[in-house]
């Protein structure tokens, strides 16, 4: 992982919490359970502290073989994207940021984290066929120590916050960016999974949170994010 994260993650593993966590992961691998991703820290790899200016966050990593790849709402290069993924990339085409033949072809985000979007779930880990099942187990006392952490030091900074799990941040991010003078914009709207992407009160669908970041970023003298800037290579071998 990148060396600014390396800290909080290192006091996270000697925590109550982390050791605690590590035991009942590693109880459930030698039980035979099929754990995902294979690389649950990738965020943290990808987008180091000094570099996030939006954070996305989810819920836990897809449950299915071979979808997560370390990153909230991304899969691997080659897999089909999930329906969240899908209403996500619906979303930016409505909001005139992504091209619609593209909703189908890739679904790795990897070009975002690189651009300083940390793509995290509030649970990092999750077992086959089996949403949620590593919720509570410790993961979020980690997210909350990272959330923490960039509200505190990212003088810039959009979080997305979408479906409960994420919003239950919302209260420590606000007090965090106001106690220390943080210029943070808080974007919330339901999951964008199918069943509440389009429910009341506040839908994900048409809810214009990448159009609102950039706005927001500009504003305050950053850099953009190129959302469409998908892996060129990848993207031209699904028109090979």
């Amino acid at each position: 992982m990148a060396t600014d994260w390396q800290a909080t993650v290192a006091l996270f593993w000697a925590s109550p919490q982390g050791k605690k966590l590590s035991q009942f992961v590693t109880t459930r691998l030698a039980e035979q359970a099929i754990i995902y991703p294979p690389e649950p820290l990738r965020a943290l790899r990808l987008t180091p502290l000094n570099s996030v200016r939006v954070v996305i966050l989810g819920q836990d990593p897809y449950h299915g073989p071979g979808q997560g790849e370390g990153l909230a709402f991304s899969v691997a290069p080659g897999v089909i994207p999930p329906p969240s993924l899908r209403n996500i990339f619906k979303e930016l085409h409505q909001e005139g940021l992504r091209p619609a033949h593209q909703v189908s072809t890739n679904g790795s985000l990897t070009s975002w984290a690189q651009q300083g979007v940390l793509l995290l779930n509030t649970c990092l880990t999750v077992e086959d066929g089996h949403p949620a099942s590593h919720a509570k187990k410790g993961w979020e006392a980690l997210t909350d120590a990272i959330v923490t952490q960039i509200a505190q030091t990212a003088q810039i900074c959009v979080f997305m916050l979408w479906g409960a799990h994420a919003q239950a941040k919302a209260p420590m991010v606000q007090q965090l960016a106001a106690a220390h003078s943080r210029n943070i914009l808080m974007l919330q709207a339901n999951h964008p999974s199918p069943l509440s992407a389009n429910r009341p009160p506040t839908p994900f669908m048409g809810c214009g949170h990448f159009q609102a970041a950039n706005d927001f970023l500009v504003h305050h003298g950053a850099q953009p994010i190129h959302w469409n800037n998908i892996l060129q290579a990848e993207f031209r071998s699904y028109h090979a």
